[in-house]
């Protein structure tokens, strides 16, 4: 199957970079997904020639996102499009506590969109967001989890508000450090 999948990946790949329409109707990345659908690591999938692994070789586009502290303090990061305010908050070591890691389990990770053009910007938040933001400390219109805000070309120059508490039910004030 991995063959099969890897012949209409090339046929594919090589028809878009002539500009010229596929001979059939499906998806011109259909391939690409399905290789990573059966072998489950697009490494295994570069025999494609497929724009997976094309993508880790561009440099990736960043968006500036200011985060405010509890005191009112502003730090300015670039987050890489496609990464989730919570991790972004982790690397540039802004406490943002995140206890469940971005499981959705706990809403350690509340964050307050300070604008209401950005915050209608997001995708709606689903059940389970919406759920664990019932729990947060703090909640205002604008809440959303920090795992679920992902950064995206049109959130540049979002302003996340950090609450003064968060509730951790598993161990108050413990801070887990990313993995």
């Amino acid at each position: 199957m991995l063959s099969r999948i890897s012949r209409l990946g090339v046929h594919a790949l090589s028809r878009a970079r002539l500009g010229q329409k596929s001979v059939n109707s499906r998806n011109q990345e259909e391939p690409i997904r399905a290789c990573m659908n059966y072998v489950g690591n697009h490494s295994l999938c570069s025999a494609t020639g497929a724009k997976v692994s094309d993508r880790s070789e561009q440099p990736k586009a960043k968006i500036s996102v200011t985060f405010v502290d509890k005191d009112g303090d502003e730090t300015v990061i670039n987050v890489p499009i496609g990464m989730s305010m919570l991790e972004a908050a982790h690397e540039n070591d802004i406490e943002l506590e995140g206890a469940c890691e971005g499981s959705l389990a706990c809403s350690t990770c509340h964050v307050i969109v300070t604008d209401v053009d950005y915050y209608n910007k997001l995708e709606d938040p689903e059940d389970e967001e919406n759920d664990m933001l019932d729990l947060a400390f703090g909640l205002t219109e604008t809440s959303r989890l920090g795992c679920q805000v992902i950064a995206s070309p049109e959130l540049d120059g979002i302003r996340l508000a950090l609450p003064a508490a968060t509730r951790n039910f598993a161990v108050d004030g413990h801070v887990p450090k990313p993995h």
